[in-house]
């Protein structure tokens, strides 16, 4: 059986966020094992799992992919959006835009310090559209 949620998620300021909590409330109780796949409906935003406790690992994956991919670059030709949209696009695809996790025992079966993070890359990126699909 397939269950499918569309979540809006609130407008987050530009960096990682941990969102593990939001997705959770949005859905119903969660079967005894099955798969959840979560999708963002952006190009310019994306998803991971990542470090749940330690709020400085956001901080640091901000500061490292605005080092890999910073803003101005003379050879984007993708401007007119501001400076940093195109970036954004490449931050996208480098974290990707889904994640899928593993149900067991009616929770997600995540690592002791993982949780879902919102990759937000955009200054002022907007409500955030979310599919998620619960495999049972």
């Amino acid at each position: 059986m397939i269950q499918q949620y569309s979540i809006n998620l609130k407008p987050y300021p530009r960096g990682f966020h941990l969102i593990t909590n939001e997705v959770l409330q949005h859905l119903q109780p969660l079967p005894e094992k099955g798969i959840v796949h979560v999708f963002i409906k952006h190009t310019s935003a994306g998803l991971t799992i990542n470090e749940n406790a330690d709020p400085t690992v956001r901080l640091d994956f901000e500061s490292s992919f605005n080092q890999l991919v910073p803003e101005n670059a003379p050879y984007y030709k993708h401007t007119y959006e501001g400076a940093d949209d195109m970036p954004a696009h490449i931050k996208s695809s480098l974290v990707g835009s889904s994640i899928t996790i593993p149900i067991s025992k009616h929770q997600l079966n995540l690592g002791t310090w993982q949780g879902i993070y919102l990759c937000e890359f955009r200054n002022r990126g907007g409500s955030r559209a979310l599919v998620v699909s619960v495999y049972s």
